[in-house]
């Protein structure tokens, strides 16, 4: 092992993460002559997409990285920034790899989103995948089956290999592996922070976007082991915190790196949901499709854009703040977030009657000062060693 392997994964992954040309995705089309497929953040069945051959590529904006020409005239200035940035990557010709795009339901933003790409892109495939808020599987179960298969037969028209029970049944088993491979690196953060810095766990994570799945696990074992036996990675004396709001619009690198700077080990997260979404594995026992339609209503996390009843988002947060000994909340959250922002309120009264230190702050994607969040974070940390007895 040497720290230029890991210095050269590492490279690698900031690379896809900062490549707004999405080259990558090219390249693998003119290896394998298939569709790829675009999704905006938070969720969608990827094993499907990868079932019928498809690569699923992860659309998360522009980031810090893109100037926005024609994406502000789309918009109201009262809108998030990541729509904007996806139309402007649409518009100057960064997304013309892709063969569709999938628009998760996640806001009347990005349903509206899904209709301007009708319009602007009339040759390209597109849905709105409209996900159940009634998990009785008789009910929101029916009806999320016949989304995906109306996905899968919408894909096969155009080129895809037909869904067949076998190959998503291999493609399940693929993605629980990538799943176990996700977690294994979060667990380890959560024990060891200090081997798993965020800002890099989050480069690993933004590659899963664009890379297939057979090459994303390998990447995070081999990272994994590396970190493992860096002994030049020591503890320090730093504030655990849970950092939640951030599942949609993604925060800057740099924001990320502001946050350890300051004094704060983030623990847990909700970056890229879609790595994360459905807890552990797929329960089998059945067929294909209904097993992964089950993993949706039972097994999902907890999230602004999916229904719970009686304070159960609250409740979530602190039960995950015990589970990853979190010694305080940092609310980060994408400016004029509907969901996140509204959920806000509920969250924290749970975690204040639970006696847990909070603060929040928000962000977009393309924020490039980080003065007044370094000192609020480490305002925020320093107090947690002094004072907290969580």
């Amino acid at each position: 092992m040497s720290s230029s392997e890991l210095d050269r994964l590492l490279a690698d992954a900031e690379h896809l993460y900062r490549d707004l040309t999405f080259q990558s995705v090219r390249d693998w089309k003119r290896r394998t002559g298939g569709l790829a497929i675009g999704y905006m953040p938070v969720y969608v069945p990827r094993e499907i997409l990868h079932a019928q051959g498809c690569l699923p590529v992860g659309v998360l904006g522009g980031g810090e990285d893109l100037e926005i020409i024609r994406g502000d005239a789309f918009y109201q200035s009262y809108i998030c920034h990541i729509p904007r940035s996806t139309i402007e990557l649409g518009l100057n010709g960064a997304l013309d790899c892709l063969d569709g795009m999938l628009f998760p339901a996640t806001c009347d933003v990005i349903r509206n989103l899904s209709g301007m790409w009708r319009m602007q892109f009339p040759d390209k495939f597109v849905h709105y995948l409209d996900v159940p808020q009634d998990f009785d599987p008789q009910v929101g179960g029916t009806f999320y089956e016949h989304e995906l298969q109306s996905i899968a037969a919408a894909l096969a028209a155009r080129g895809a290999k037909p869904l067949r029970d076998d190959a998503l049944a291999a493609s399940i088993a693929v993605f629980d592996t990538h799943r176990d491979a996700v977690e294994a690196l979060y667990t380890l953060r959560r024990e060891q922070p200090w081997k798993v810095p965020t800002h890099e766990l989050y480069l690993l994570l933004r590659a899963g976007m664009l890379l297939p799945v057979e090459e994303h696990v390998p990447l995070l074992r081999r990272y994994r082991e590396l970190v493992l036996a860096d002994a030049a990675r020591r503890p320090m004396d730093q504030a655990r915190v849970l950092l939640t709001g951030s599942f949609c619009e993604q925060p800057p690198l740099g924001m990320i790196k502001t946050l350890e700077r300051a004094g704060c080990y983030i623990v847990d997260d909700d970056f890229v949901p879609v790595h994360r979404w459905i807890r552990g594995r797929v329960a089998r026992g059945g067929a294909p499709m209904r097993d992964l339609v089950g993993a949706f209503l039972e097994s999902g996390v907890p999230s602004a854009i999916r229904y719970a009843e009686h304070g159960g988002k609250g409740d979530d947060v602190v039960a995950r703040v015990r589970e990853c000994g979190a010694e305080g909340v940092v609310f980060c959250a994408p400016s004029f977030c509907d969901p996140a922002l509204l959920d806000q309120p509920m969250v924290v009264r749970a975690i204040e009657r639970a006696g847990i230190p909070w603060t929040a702050f928000k962000y977009s994607e393309n924020t490039g000062q980080f003065q007044v969040i370094r000192e609020q974070a480490g305002t925020f940390a320093d107090s947690i060693k002094l004072w907290s007895t969580v």
